[in-house]
């Protein structure tokens, strides 16, 4: 585990507090309002901790990827998707980059914050498991309210227990202890609570306490949901309960019974007791939202909701929903002729030569590959039982074309034999990025001729007039991971690179013309020998990767 595989958490936990300080700030105007819009309001910046931003931004771009074919994304999405994402995970390495120890301290946090999730998992199955057992203990009270009344003998505030089924917990003698109309008023506080489903809200902000136990904003919030919970409550029981009344009746209960709030339980003595009854007897008028404040409350939270959305639409890249239409007008082969191989041989060859393509026992998933000049990794979709039938395909250009024209030429032959539909998207994963070595390159310039040839031995590479974005396909090619050049290199060179073959190294099918020659088995790995011989070297990290996904293809007709 790297430091960059924390990124997204850190992402996650910055997005989170942007959306609290939104809350925070929508709150603000809304302090002679109802308690219940704020009380959704600190809801809503909760269950923001459960809901990454990501998704809503997956959502947006698999919404424009079914709705119409993609633009190029603006500027401004870009930015803004820059600023909501500022931690990079650039540093996460894949295993088979050689670097130095990883810093133990990501797994040492990770670990802190496994046991500070059991640790809370315990607390409240151990509070949970205590109001069972108050439940199990109590005896049925005849109230006529809309759930079932028990008396307890354990000492503790009235409160309601439960989610699907919850019950109103009081203590014994509680009837005794307190006059007519303050237990009304006390019983009217308990029904607000069942009505407004305040245990269930309740468990959600539990789940995040759980969750994000260390970051203490999430704390801040169950303050601010528990003082405008009660706050709620109590302005529905002043519509029909004189205020000393109540504050009597709060006050009784808490010199008779509760020293604290229970935990998992929606009780009548919960947030600042001081304050709360001062703002009780105050009585202070309660406005009713206006028009105008209801439209601002929407359309703030259709721009914080459907902000990451629109990112994700605008964000979507170009070539969406390829189809065979849009392939035609790309050049076709004059001749061509597509058959299934029955042999059940293992391996396929592609040949080319000026104007002329001979494809042998290759799998259709194989051809696509070639066409678009893909790395395994860069393929996805499709259905198997057809990708993965070998075919032979012989095709003639009406000229003598280069590899690069055969190749838009396959790719008309696939839409147009095989119907291929699919989609272009980006997508982030782990990869290299090939950088100058600290020595600086070593590479022997040459002036382009258009000759430029390359050439995959087992243990080497070899070409002339390669630039170095293509040595990065190679290199890709040879590793089966994503490699971005980052040189900043321009030009093209003659290029000799030796090293001792990785038994288990990925080769593109497509790219098989390989050289008999064979590297000493003594001589260096591929990372070493890139910098001894070339000056350049590899990175782990997380690249942009443009991905080809299949959304239709099926067997060809008869020739």
């Amino acid at each position: 585990m790297t430091s960059g595989d924390l990124a997204p958490l850190a992402n996650h936990l910055w997005q989170s507090t942007v959306f609290t300080g939104a809350m925070w700030i929508l709150a603000l105007p809304l302090r002679r309002n109802r308690a219940a819009v704020r009380y959704r309001l600190w809801l809503a910046a909760s269950v923001k901790f459960l809901l990454p931003f990501s998704l809503l931004v997956s959502a947006g771009t698999e919404l424009a990827h079914r709705s119409a074919p993609g633009i190029a994304p603006p500027q401004w999405s870009s930015a803004v998707d820059q600023m909501s994402r500022p931690f990079s995970a650039s540093t996460s390495a894949p295993h088979i980059a050689p670097s130095a120890a990883a810093s133990p301290l990501p797994a040492i946090l990770l670990g802190i914050w496994i046991c500070g999730i059991v640790v809370g998992i315990l607390f409240w199955l151990r509070c949970w498991r205590q109001m069972q057992a108050a439940r199990r203990a109590a005896t049925p009270i005849a109230f006529d309210l809309p759930v079932p009344v028990l008396s307890s003998s354990t000492c503790l505030e009235p409160g309601v227990f439960g989610i699907h089924k919850p019950v109103l917990l009081l203590p014994d003698g509680i009837t005794n202890r307190l006059a007519p109309a303050q237990l009304a008023a006390i019983l009217r506080h308990e029904m607000c609570h069942v009505r407004r489903r305040d245990n269930l809200t309740a468990a959600i902000h539990m789940t995040v306490e759980v969750l994000f136990w260390f970051y203490p904003l999430v704390w801040w919030i169950r303050k601010r949901l528990i003082e405008e919970r009660e706050h709620a409550c109590d302005e529905e029981v002043l519509r029909l309960t004189d205020p000393q009344v109540y504050a009597e009746g709060i006050l009784n209960v808490c010199k008779f019974y509760a020293g604290s709030p229970l935990a998992c339980v929606s009780g009548v003595t919960g947030s600042d007791l001081k304050k709360r009854i001062e703002r009780i007897m105050a009585n202070h008028v309660v406005f009713r939202m206006t028009l105008a404040r209801k439209l601002f409350l929407g359309v703030a939270g259709t721009l914080l909701l459907g902000g990451p959305v629109v990112i994700g639409l605008m964000n979507t890249p170009q070539g969406r929903a390829q189809s065979p239409a849009q392939e035609a007008s790309g050049p076709e082969f004059e001749v061509a002729s597509v058959k299934p191989n029955k042999t059940g041989q293992r391996g396929g060859r592609l040949n080319t030569e000026p104007g002329h393509l001979t494809i042998t026992n290759m799998t259709l998933r194989t051809c696509i590959r070639a066409a678009f000049g893909l790395q395994n990794y860069q393929l996805t979709g499709g259905t198997a039982s057809i990708e993965d039938e070998p075919y032979d395909i012989v095709a003639k250009a009406e000229s003598a074309v280069g590899d690069e024209q055969l190749m838009l030429m396959l790719r008309r032959l696939l839409a147009e034999r095989f119907k291929l539909k699919y989609h272009k998207e980006s997508k982030e994963m782990k990869g290299l990025a090939l950088l100058v070595g600290k020595n600086g390159p070593r590479l022997h310039p040459v002036e382009p001729a258009g000759k430029g040839w390359s050439r995959n031995g087992v243990g080497s590479i070899e070409g002339q007039e390669v630039s170095i974005p293509r040595l990065a396909e190679i290199l890709a090619g040879r590793l089966g991971y994503p490699v971005v050049d980052l040189t900043a290199i321009k030009g093209v060179f003659d290029i000799k690179l030796n090293w001792t073959p990785d038994p288990d190294a990925v080769r593109n099918p497509a790219e098989e013309k390989e050289s008999p020659a064979v590297s000493d088995p003594s001589g260096p790995s591929m990372f070493s020998a890139l910098q001894e011989q070339l000056g350049l070297r590899l990175e782990a990290r997380k690249v942009p990767v443009e991905i080809v996904a299949i959304d239709h293809v099926e067997r060809p007709s008869a020739n």
